[in-house]
Formats: structure tokens, sequence, C-alpha cells
């Protein structure tokens, strides 16, 4: 007799990165399993012995909502503050499709390419979470949960509000050396777009930009400079749709 092969889930918590852990299926929360930092692993497993993540940050009194494809909640998790949301399919399907993904769902390949990214010097925000739901029949719901960053706003938003020039040109100049940084690392973003550049203060006074939703991140030769062509290209049409350049 052969032996059966693992589930892709399975094989995806066989190969966990190093500092997470998996989370092991619950049948109460409809619960099919995940990944989490290991420090936030106890506060996540409280949160889910109630429900869902999205639906208990949607219900935390001291959430703050944020907007993407669907309505996003920053809220603490285990003493750090992150920011939850519900996956969700874009495109012309979007009505169909909804939130409902074929196991093991994009998160394990977004926590993937966010780790990737990070470890090449692009500015992303760390995932700290995913939690896969039981949906009808074989399909799945999921959550994703990323470290806040502090005082972000998008690239969009950033530069429909910026009172003067010299405003909107360090939002601009932030983006390069994100563009630059993406690069470098031979990182294509085929949605690249002004809501997918969050733009935060640093320390030092300066601007940074941060490259977010990057589960559809295509890998080219680092350094080619084609990425860079097109990720400017796609941004820039992003910003000149909405008015912004």
């Amino acid at each position: 007799m052969t032996a059966a092969h693992p589930a892709p889930l399975e094989r995806v918590m066989a190969t966990l990165p190093p500092g997470y852990v998996a989370i092991g299926s619950a049948r109460e929360a409809r619960v099919a399993g995940g990944v989490v930092l290991a420090s936030l692993a106890p506060a996540l497993r409280d949160v889910l012995a109630t429900g869902a993540l999205y639906d208990s940050a949607a219900a935390h009194p001291a959430r703050r909502t944020l907007h993407g494809r669907g309505p996003v909640y920053a809220v603490p998790l285990g003493g750090v503050s992150v920011v939850v949301r519900r996956v969700r399919h874009g495109g012309w399907l979007a009505p169909v499709t909804r939130d409902l993904f074929v196991p093991p769902t994009r998160a394990p390949h977004e926590l993937a390419v966010a780790l990737r990214l990070r470890a090449a010097g692009v500015p992303t925000p760390e995932v700290v979470a995913y939690v896969l739901y039981r949906a009808a029949g074989c399909f799945r719901r999921v959550d994703v949960a990323t470290r806040e960053i502090p005082g972000g706003a998008d690239l969009g938003a950033r530069l429909a509000h910026s009172p003067t020039a010299p405003d909107r040109a360090a939002a601009w100049a932030a983006t390069d050396e994100l563009l630059a940084a993406l690069a470098r690392a031979g990182a294509q973003h085929p949605d690249l777009n002004v809501k997918n550049v969050l733009i935060a203060g640093r320390p030092d006074g300066a601007l940074a930009a941060y490259a977010l939703d990057v589960d559809r991140v295509r890998w080219r030769p680092p350094g080619d400079p084609a990425v860079l062509r097109a990720n400017r290209a796609r941004l820039e049409r992003s910003a000149r749709k909405r008015g912004l350049l």
C-alpha cells in the first residue's frame, strides 16, 4: 500500500518559516488551519476560541476601521497592533467568487513573498498570521493579519490630502525608493497602484513607502530594469486615473 500524499495545507505546515507555528483546526470556529508568529500564538488561539479573527476585529471596542477591498481593522493582538483583513477576490468575477478560495488559498504564498521581500530589503508589512476557515463545499475563507505601520496612509490619500508641493514630492521620493528596492529584488508587482503603497514617517522625520498586497508579485532576475519600468508604469497609470499626476 502506498502512503497518501499530504494535502496542500499539510505540506505548508510541514515547511513553516522560522519563528512561526501552525494553528490547529477547530470545528467550533470552522478553523481549517493557519500560521502565526509563535509570540502571538496564545493571543490568537484565545480569539479563535470565540470565532473568526476578522469578526473579532470588527467587534473590538478599540478597533480602527481602514479601507481596502473591504473593511480592514487595526486592533491589538497580544500587545501588538495588527491590521486584520478578510481576503477577497478582485476583478470582474469578484461578485461571484467574493471571499471563497480553493485550499491552500493565497495566504501561504503571501507569507512566503512577504518574507522574501523583507529579506531582500523591500519594505512591506510583516505578516504575523493567517487563518483558514471551512466554507461551502471544499472552499475556504481566509483572514490575514499584518503588523501595523504606525501613522501610515496609502499613497493616493497622501497625495490627495498633502497641502503643499514639497509634501507631495516627499511622498513620491519615498515611493521612488520603494520602486528601486523592488527592482533590485526582481519583484514585479502587477497590482501596484496608489492604494497598494503605504506611506509612513520614519524616526528621522523622512517618509518611507511600503508595498502592500504582495501575493501577486512575480519574480524576475534581480536588478532587471524591465521590473522598474513595469512597476513605475503600473503605478503612474493608477495615479493618472485618480487625477494625482
